[in-house]
């Protein structure tokens, strides 16, 4: 190789380290922004209000066949969401003072009419029996809409319903078999959210 390939080449070799050298302490202008979001979810709350001290719907005794109980109660919503629907479950158990129900359940004898919520005196709305409501499809159990007239809005947030009802004893001739009888009742009230929208 002659003196001036060599030189050629000399000169090829430090331009390309230099140009190496300049491309990795190239400098640019650049602008960095840092945007922080969030996502909360919102709360389903709802709670009843019965009519005595232990917040119970409904605490009688001494009671006789042909006795009525109305009881108005409210259901609050104290969550953030709205409500679509609460579904009513019904559940109860019966104590067989003197062990003579002989297979026949109180709660079949115990009638619950569903009020329209407006006032006292509206018609009834949905009338079953304790027994019949403890196993009816949840479905036809909403009590905004199924039972209670369609509340087709719901129950909005931080609002609340009254809801009335009547419980009767049925009088239906020969009942002694229950003297002395007691019934526990548990209803639990279940709220589901309104559909999702667009926020």
């Amino acid at each position: 190789m002659g003196i001036k390939q060599k030189l050629a080449m000399g000169i090829l070799t430090g331009g390309l380290a230099i140009s190496m050298i300049g491309g990795g302490t190239y400098a640019y202008f650049n602008d960095v922004e840092v945007n922080n979001s969030k996502f909360a979810a919102g709360t389903l709350d709802i709670n009843v209000a019965g009519n005595d001290a232990a917040n119970a719907i409904i605490d009688v005794s001494n009671l006789k066949p042909g006795d009525h109980m109305l009881r108005t109660f409210k259901l609050n919503n104290t969550g953030s969401l709205d409500v679509s629907k609460v579904l009513l479950t019904s559940t109860y158990s019966v104590t067989d003072a003197n062990g003579n129900n002989a297979g026949v359940d109180f709660g079949e004898h115990i009638k619950v009419k569903f009020l329209a919520n407006e006032d006292k005196e509206s018609a009834v709305i949905w009338e079953t029996t304790l027994k019949e409501l403890a196993r009816t499809d949840v479905v036809d159990r909403d009590l905004l809409g199924a039972i209670l007239g369609g509340e087709r809005d719901g129950l909005k947030a931080g609002t609340s319903d009254d809801l009335t009802v009547v419980f009767e004893f049925v009088d239906q001739g020969d009942q002694n078999r229950f003297q002395g009888d007691s019934l526990q009742l548990k209803w639990s009230f279940d709220a589901k959210q309104t559909a999702g929208a667009w926020k």
